[in-house]
């Protein structure tokens, strides 16, 4: 069966970096859209950040980009978060999720699969 695991969340200073990264089993990353989502506390989960499974062409929302990277790694079935200069904005639990059919639209309805979540605090 699909699993999706999530880590590298935490508590850091405002400007502060965080990496995080998801780990799927009994499913091939490749050939599907993956992305990642958050969802802060009485509010509706957003697309981050999506990366295509066909050419591997990312999409950011306008909070992330210039500061968060999206990134797959084949051979070891993983893909990533990169999160630098963090704000207090960019608290909330982060979930990793992928089987999006190729070039969807980085939207939560888009997405089959999904992890538990990360929670990723930023202070200040």
């Amino acid at each position: 069966q699909v699993q999706l695991a999530e880590s590298g969340g935490g508590l850091v200073q405002f400007g502060g970096s965080l990496r995080l990264s998801c780990a799927a089993s009994g499913f091939t990353l490749d050939g599907y859209d993956n992305g990642w989502f958050r969802q802060a506390p009485g509010k509706e989960r957003e697309g981050v950040a999506c990366i295509s499974g066909s050419d591997g062409s990312t999409y950011y929302a306008d909070s992330a980009k210039g500061r968060f990277t999206i990134s797959r790694d084949e051979a070891n079935n993983k893909v990533y978060l990169q999160m630098n200069g963090l704000k207090p904005e960019d608290t909330a639990v982060y979930y990793c999720a992928t089987g999006g059919s190729p070039d969807s639209s980085c939207t939560r309805g888009e997405y089959d699969y999904w992890g538990q979540g990360t929670q990723v605090t930023v202070s200040s």
